[in-house]
């Protein structure tokens, strides 16, 4: 969905929720989830469960319909050329994650980034050496692992679907 697509209390899906829009800003949309049975805790504004900001990258998942929302992950899935990730990989990644709790920016794990030869980085977890944090990622085409300082790994753009693309190729 776009932006213009939003109106506040539209229910949508977005992940494996349905979510309520509560507001809509110039870039961004707030939403409440609709995970409680009693609908007292929809009453609002304010609410009291927690409205969370959705940006234009997740606004772009979002959709009206669960078909829809089914339909978008069969395309993505038969057609962005992510080799996706195999079982022992989620579950060092799952592993790692856990142990870096402490790290403060893990809004940092939300983006894959792409190298300069075009080699797409996906980062899943962070460690402190000393002063500075190390990021670590898995390169899902190679299946290898590596890691670098974190304002190294913040500097690379974020992957988009074309940089997924043009690596499957």
């Amino acid at each position: 969905m776009k932006l213009t697509d939003f109106l506040i209390g539209l229910e949508f899906m977005e992940g494996p929720f349905w979510w309520r829009c509560t507001d809509v800003g110039t870039r961004s949309i707030a939403a409440i989830k609709l995970v409680e049975d009693d609908p007292v805790w929809y009453v609002g504004p304010p609410y009291m469960i927690e409205e969370v900001v959705l940006d234009e990258a997740r606004l772009a998942g979002c959709h009206l319909t669960e078909d829809e929302h089914i339909e978008a992950a069969l395309v993505e899935a038969d057609t962005s050329g992510h080799p996706g990730y195999p079982h022992e990989a989620v579950r060092r990644m799952t592993k790692a994650r856990l142990k870096s709790r402490a790290y403060p920016r893990r809004g940092m794990f939300r983006f894959d980034r792409v190298w300069n030869d075009g080699e797409i980085l996906h980062p899943y977890a962070a460690h402190q050496v000393g002063q500075e944090w190390k990021i670590s990622f898995y390169l899902p085409f190679t299946q290898s692992w590596d890691e670098m300082p974190e304002m190294q790994f913040i500097a690379l753009p974020i992957a988009t679907a074309l940089d997924v693309k043009s690596r499957s190729g």
